[in-house]
Formats: C-alpha cells, structure tokens, sequence
C-alpha cells in the first residue's frame, strides 16, 4: 500500500491520497481517467509517496498527513524531494510492490 501527494506544479494544490498500486493509480491521475478533484486541478504530478506493509497502516497514515497543515506537507515532500520533481519517471519501470519511500 501507498500513501501519494500529487500537485500540478512546485507549490502548487496538493492531493493527498492511498493505493495498493501506485503506478495505476498515478497514471489514473496523469491521464484524467477518473475525474474529481485531480482532473479538475489537473494534479498529474506524484512529488512524493512512501510504502506500508499493511493496508491499515497506509489509511492511518493517509488520514494522519490529512491533518496537517500545508506547511507540514510542504516539508514532508521537500525532505526527500526538494526541486518538487515529477517521480513519475522513476516508478512506471518499477514493480508495485517497490520498496523505495518517496525518493527514487
């Protein structure tokens, strides 16, 4: 399971979100297949994400970051991804089961 950010440029509206499978679900946003609220802002850029063993852990997680002001997101993603660069590239050759947490 993952917990994801997405956002449409550095800075920009952030998306906070939980998958089982990560690079589905970025190319879901990436390609506007569902619409919501990362179609409409078109958030199709993943800045930052990390994985947990059980499915709980990840919802908890999820929930917990939903908490935190924007500030403490900000920070989040700019300690493993300081220039806010699109991870995209660096998961759609990886398996699902990847063990790397937000910085590849």
């Amino acid at each position: 399971m993952f917990v994801y950010m997405m956002t449409n440029k550095p800075d920009g509206t952030l998306y906070l979100g939980v998958t089982n499978d990560l690079v589905r679900r970025v190319h879901e946003h990436r390609t506007h297949a569902i619409k919501g609220f990362t179609d409409r802002y078109n958030l199709t850029r993943l800045v930052w994400f990390e994985q947990h063993d059980e499915p709980h852990e990840a919802i908890r997680r999820e929930k917990a970051l939903k908490r935190l002001n924007r500030a403490w997101k900000t920070a989040l993603i700019e300690k493993t991804n300081p220039t806010w660069r699109d991870l995209w590239d660096g998961i759609i050759g990886s398996s699902p089961t990847m063990t790397a947490r937000g910085d590849i």
